[in-house]
This record gives structure tokens, C-alpha cells and sequence, in this order.
């Protein structure tokens, strides 16, 4: 019972479950049916069936593991009551009017709280959007379109449903999809301190992205940060509007900096919005850890490239000097007007470009490629050099990309295949670069 009947249940509950479109009870049963065991709509005003699954009248006339609730805040301390009899290990509480509302919230609360813990009940929310699991086809959430959700290495754990809703739709509007999404919202009695090991021992999560308001449980925080092997990144926010967020998830007032130094001093990352948050996971779960902060720089187009060098040079990364041997072969490749020291220019992209990033590649003054290319039809991307690459040298690779969609997608598609993360604007792969720089320092 408990935490693994929310990451591995072998049954779901839909408690408040509804053969009406558009209540959330019906929500939540569009995404629980694809879960891969019995899934029990229960609601003993219920007639019927509701997509296949007939309606039961109690969650003691279940063998679920896990519950997801889908009553009003009023009836969820009976309700949380009725799945400890039954033996259920988790719930999901997706129902706001808790500690965020007043003091009648704020009791309601405590009454879950107390009863949770008198079952071992492992709670996520109140007001939450769930959680799920794609690779395990758990999908407890009432939002429409998550049972669609591929499978990725990336998981967000996040305070603001919205928030964990927005990445992982995101995530999978450009292509990466999720390992897993937790909206823990009020933070009954699982919190941060709870998930991240649990994401830790996952080898589906490769990187853990993690959105906070505010814990009171920040000493537990800091300790499972410090404990994880899984590169962690954070966007704190909340900074300022302290009365909006105690209205939102009952976070306690605290500060950045704070956050920032427990994430930093352990080899994490801070974010300043979901696009960072997501980029620094995505480079951080597909990239091996570079031996240092030397950064190899080539580009088919200066004007970017003169962008993302300065952004990296502002965040104090490096672009060593190539030894002469590189500089030798890079003369031979290059035409007499493109800049052939570090960054490297070609001046557009040619035949030869592949070439160019696989002679910078192998430096061994260089510890990070990033490299920036406008797709051509006549060309495509070098796939064949950066596959030998990538199977060949144990250093990041990030490739920024342009170009329209259709064309250059499946390019895209087989260098994230081979461990290369790609990134669409010059300030994106320059920052997730910047990640990867500040990863070894």
C-alpha cells in the first residue's frame, strides 16, 4: 500500500465515475480505460456501462489499488474514508476547496490527512490534475487528449496542474513525449520529497523536471535532491505574489534562492520558464556528461551563431582554441571566406558540413558540440556523420535546427534517436548548452 500503488497499480477506481459527457467524472474514465487492468467505475447512482466497464455502486465492491476521485470537496473526507476500508493504497483527489479556500479547506485537509494516515494512504492533490505514466498506460486525470500522450524520458513534477498540463502537452506538440507527470497541488501527504525517489529508481525517467511553488517539507526536499542520481532541473515561481499562491496551493512563503541553492550545490539546474525547464531536461536526459565546460561551436549561418556565442560567453562557458591538426583539416574543407576559428562558420550549409562538425567533434580541446544548421532539400541534415559520431565519442552533441517542418522532421526525428537533442531557435540550444556547461562546474 501507499506511494508504489500510485506509480504501479494493478486496478483503478473512478469514484464519481459518469456515462455523461463532459463531467469530470467521464473525463477521467476516457483516460483510466487504457489503463492495461480492471478499471471500476463506481457510482451507485450509476446505470449501465460507461465505456465498456459497468458501473459498481461502492469502492468496497473492488480490488482497486488506486482510486481516483471525482467528488466535490464536501464528500472527499467520507470518500477517502470508504477507500481505506477497502483496502486501497493511493488516491487521486483532483477536487479543489481545500487548504487553499479557508478554514472550512483547511479542515477538510486535515480530515484526509488524518485519515490517509490511518490507512496508508498515499494522497496526490487535493486540487491537482493527476498524474500519468505513459510506458505503464496509467492515465489518472480528468484532462482530455492525456490517453494520447506518447511515452518519453522527461518526467514533470509539478505544484500547478496547469503547469504539469502545459509541459506535458508541450513535450508532446514537439515531438519527445513524457516518463511521467505528477500534479501534486495541495500536497496532502505526497510531496516532492515522496516522488522524486520514486523517479530516481525509474530507468524510463532519464531527467526530472520540477515546477515549486513551496514546501513545508524543505529539509526532505533538499536531502532526495542531494540522494538522486537523476539530473534534476527547477522553475520556482511565486517569487513575488505571495497572496495569489496561497490561494492556489497553500505553498509557504519561500524564496528562490533557497531553492536555487539546493539544486545548484547538487549538480542541478534552475529554469526561468516551462520552455527552460523542459530544454534542460530534455539535454540533460539525452546527453552523456561532458568532461569539462569547452564548448566547439560550428554553424552554416554567422548571424545566429554570433547570437549563441554571446549568450554563452555572457553565462561564462569557453571556446578553446583548436589544436593545429583540427585547424589543418578545417582549412582543407573550408572555402577562404567563412571564419574557420572556434565558433566555426561554413557560411551556409554545403557537402562538406558533416565533415566540419565531425573534424570539431574530435578536438580534443573541445568537451560540448553545438552546432547550428538551416535545412536544405538538396542536403538534409549529416546524419550519417553524426551517427558515427555519436556511436564513436562519449561528448554532448546539441544540434539547433531551422527550417520547414515536413522536410527536415524526420532528420529531427533519427538525431534525437541517436542521442542528440535538437533544440528550433539560437537561444535554445545556446541555453540548453548552457546546462550542460554548468553541469561540471
Amino acid at each position: 500500500m501507499g506511494i508504489s500503488d500510485l506509480f504501479d497499480p494493478q486496478s483503478i477506481a473512478v469514484i464519481g465515475a459518469s456515462a455523461t459527457p463532459g463531467k469530470l467524472g467521464n473525463d477521467a474514465m476516457a483516460n483510466a480505460k487504457e489503463f492495461d487492468g480492471p478499471v471500476y467505475p463506481v457510482n451507485p447512482s450509476g446505470d449501465g456501462t460507461v465505456y465498456g466497464y459497468e458501473f459498481v455502486d461502492s469502492v468496497a465492491d473492488t480490488d482497486a489499488d488506486l482510486a481516483l476521485c471525482c467528488v466535490p470537496a464536501p464528500a472527499t473526507p467520507d470518500v477517502i474514508e470508504d477507500c481505506g476500508r477497502a483496502g486501497v493504497g493511493a488516491a487521486v483527489v483532483f477536487a479543489g476547496g481545500f487548504a487553499e479556500a479557508g478554514e472550512a479547506g483547511q479542515t477538510r485537509q486535515a480530515e484526509i490527512r488524518q485519515t490517509a494516515e490511518e490507512y496508508d494512504i498515499a494522497v496526490l492533490g487535493p486540487n491537482t490534475a493527476g498524474h500519468i505514466i505513459p510506458h505503464k498506460n496509467i492515465f489518472s486525470s480528468f484532462v482530455p487528449g492525456f490517453d494520447e500522450i506518447e511515452q518519453g524520458d522527461v518526467a514533470v513534477v509539478a505544484q500547478s496542474g496547469g503547469i504539469g498540463v502545459t509541459a506535458t502537452f508541450q513535450l508532446e506538440r514537439e515531438g519527445y513525449g513524457i516518463s511521467g507527470m505528477y500534479g501534486l497541488g495541495n500536497r496532502v501527504n505526497t510531496d516532492f520529497a515522496d516522488v522524486i525517489p520514486k523517479l530516481d529508481e525509474d530507468p524510463q525517467t532519464k531527467a526530472i523536471g520540477l515546477h515549486i511553488e513551496g514546501t513545508t517539507e524543505i529539509d526532505e526536499f533538499a536531502e532526495v535532491v542531494s540522494d538522486a542520481t537523476t539530473p534534476i532541473v527547477a522553475l520556482k515561481s511565486g517569487n513575488r505574489m505571495r497572496d495569489f499562491v496561497q490561494a492556489h496551493t497553500a505553498a509557504p512563503n519561500q524564496t528562490y534562492e533557497r531553492y536555487e541553492e539546493i539544486l545548484t550545490a547538487n549538480g542541478g539546474a534552475m529554469a526561468g520558464s516551462v520552455t527552460e525547464l523542459l530544454d534542460a531536461s530534455r539535454v540533460l536526459a539525452k546527453s552523456p556528461t561532458p568532461a569539462g565546460p569547452n564548448v566547439g561551436l560550428v554553424t552554416a549561418q554567422a548571424g545566429p551563431g554570433i547570437m549563441m556565442a554571446d549568450y554563452l560567453a555572457e553565462r561564462g562557458a569557453t571556446f578553446p582554441e583548436l589544436t593545429a591538426e583540427t585547424q589543418d583539416q578545417l582549412d582543407d574543407l573550408l572555402l577562404g571566406f567563412t571564419y574557420d576559428e572556434n565558433p566555426v562558420d561554413t557560411g551556409r550549409p554545403m557537402p562538406e558540413f558533416g565533415e566540419v562538425i565531425d573534424t570539431v567533434a574530435r578536438d580534443d580541446n573541445v568537451d560540448i558540440v553545438l552546432v547550428y544548421e538551416i535545412f536544405e532539400h538538396s542536403l538534409g541534415y549529416p546524419i550519417d556523420e553524426l551517427e558515427t559520431l555519436s556511436a564513436e565519442l562519449d561528448k554532448p552533441i546539441v544540434f539547433t535546427v531551422a527550417g520547414p517542418y515536413d522536410p527536415l522532421e524526420p532528420d529531427r526525428q533519427r538525431m534525437e534517436e541517436l542521442g542528440i537533442p535538437t533544440f528550433d531557435a539560437p537561444e535554445r540550444g545556446a541555453y540548453a548548452t548552457s546546462v550542460l556547461v554548468d553541469s561540471v562546474r
